[in-house]
């Protein structure tokens, strides 16, 4: 099975509350993962909070994305 997002919601500072189509639900906290220049953008709060799910991830406007397979293995 291939592993999506199927809805996600900003908690509070960088961890966001996932929901994978495998029925696990787990949050990530994103804090010490934007590293590189895509994701230098998602260090402010308000923009951090502008994701869509887009191709069976969290994406944002700028194109930074995370797999679903990391955020899932990173979630808890």
């Amino acid at each position: 099975m291939l592993l999506e997002v199927s809805s996600a919601k900003y908690l509070s500072d960088y961890k966001i509350s996932l929901l994978f189509n495998n029925g696990e639900s787990k949050t990530v906290d994103l804090s010490d993962k934007l590293i590189g220049k895509v994701f230098e953008p998602l260090k402010d709060k308000v923009y951090f909070q502008s994701f869509v799910i887009k191709f069976n991830t969290i994406e944002w406007s700028n194109g930074a994305d995370f797999a679903p397979e990391y955020l899932y293995e990173n979630g808890i």
